[in-house]
């Protein structure tokens, strides 16, 4: 499967550098085709195995299944908008009724939107308006989206926010990412600081407790490099936002859904929140993000939050179908998720004891992600070698995406074929071997 980088591939990345605006890209000329299952063509027939889910999009196979694109097919037939925050439509009542037995009891409201950071959008407001409260707090590394409200609470990279402010009123504070402890501590030892640091110094020093509308949470931090937290670390702030009647906000737009392990990722932690937001792998390749309120917080004055394509009918229909499949097969799911996240931390378990620029792997589920170093002694961190690897994999047939400073995030389907993800991570493997040799050599 080694790639050929074809005069084709060439002409449209070309084009593309002249009309479209500038986005996230990174060093690997993928112009995609179309897929099935675990793999993935581009426009001149060099096949991938995707291990990226096209974001976490794809959890449950590339193109999702046919149905969900029968069923996106038939409603498109039928009627693709009904401008469902103006008037009335059964499709999108029906998929919230049945969503919403995947979230603990209690929830009984939902709010239709197209994107992650729209979902978000709609829980600082929601937030705001049900707490009459001015603040919100988020951790260093978080990535709740792009959009101007979101980003007050996005601090993952300076890039993100750089030339975009004054923000609106938002706090931040370290995140548990105990393998670059920002206290110099180690775990467990650590007495949890950054939980205590909230309590003396950020809550202490910078905004009254009183002040914060709610606490905005990834359970696994998705652009900030992947990063695990301890479970005394979520259990931790849970308490601190209790104890100050601040709502708490899970975002799960890349966790979710199954990703890292369970339907909701805070679930891992035993802990519930006041609202939850998810999108990406909802609409089962179609835009669609989904804000979900704790009932007993009641609702908001007509008018305060409204879109236009939110619960949009070929959307609907689309996750509705993948709905059924999850809720039918959800044990099936839960367990391939476990074991084969277990699979390949071990294999990386493996890289990380034979190769130097592996600093650490890390991971809940099928959220997986191994951090690429100088060397094991400094930890300083080597984004180059990333790139290498990433670079290097996709030229062998491996579809990969970055994340963190200097992280790889590695997230198949959850129903990947064992054999296919066997051969994907020695992809990956032979990858990271090449780019260690030539960096060691370098130094020698």
């Amino acid at each position: 499967m080694k790639f050929i980088y074809t005069d084709k591939i060439k002409r449209i990345i070309a084009r593309d550098s002249k009309v479209i605006m500038t986005t996230t890209r990174g060093d690997v000329p993928f112009v995609a085709s179309h897929g099935d299952g675990d793999f993935v063509y581009d426009v001149s027939g060099n096949k991938f195995i995707d291990f990226s889910s096209f974001i976490s999009v794809y959890n449950f196979g590339v193109n999702a299944s046919k149905q969900a694109r029968d069923a996106a097919k038939r409603q498109m037939d039928k009627l693709s908008h009904a401008a469902f925050t103006d008037y009335y439509a059964e499709e999108p009542v029906t998929f919230a009724e049945n969503v919403l037995k995947m979230f603990p009891d209690g929830f009984g409201r939902i709010f239709f939107s197209n994107s992650g950071t729209e979902a978000n959008e709609a829980a600082i407001k929601y937030a705001k308006i049900f707490t009459k409260r001015q603040y919100v707090m988020a951790f260093y590394g978080a990535f709740h989206g792009r959009t101007m409200g979101s980003l007050s609470l996005t601090a993952s990279k300076v890039a993100h926010r750089e030339h975009f402010g004054p923000f609106s009123a938002a706090v931040h504070t370290p995140y548990a990412y105990c393998y670059r402890c920002p206290f110099g501590k180690e775990y467990p030892s650590c007495g949890m600081a950054c939980v205590d640091y909230i309590k003396k110094y950020t809550l202490g020093r910078e905004v009254s407790g009183k002040e914060v509308a709610a606490m905005f949470v990834e359970p696994v931090q998705g652009e900030g490099g992947y990063i695990v937290p301890p479970k005394e670390f979520i259990l931790g702030i849970k308490e601190i936002a209790q104890d100050n009647g601040m709502l708490f906000v899970s975002d799960e737009v890349q966790a979710g859904y199954f990703r890292a392990g369970k339907f909701l990722a805070l679930d891992n932690f035993g802990v519930k929140a006041d609202i939850y937001t998810m999108a990406k792998a909802v609409g089962a390749g179609l835009p669609m993000g989904i804000t979900v309120v704790r009932k007993s917080l009641g609702d908001v004055p007509e008018g305060a939050h409204s879109n236009t394509f939110g619960g949009n009918l070929v959307a609907v229909a689309a996750a509705d179908a993948q709905l059924k499949y999850v809720m039918k097969n959800k044990a099936s799911i839960e367990d391939q998720a476990r074991r084969k996240g277990r699979y390949m931390l071990a294999r990386l378990e493996e890289m990380k004891e034979k190769y130097e620029i592996v600093g650490d792997v890390r991971g809940l589920g099928m959220m997986i992600a191994i951090e690429f170093v100088k060397d094991k002694k400094s930890k300083d961190p080597s984004p180059k070698g990333r790139d290498d690897v990433t670079v290097e994999a996709f030229n062998n047939g491996l579809l990969m995406l970055p994340t963190g400073f200097s992280s790889l995030r590695i997230i198949p389907p959850i129903t990947i074929n064992q054999k296919n993800l066997e051969e994907g991570m020695d992809i990956l493997e032979d990858a990271i071997k090449k780019v260690n040799f030539g960096m060691q050599k370098q130094k020698s």
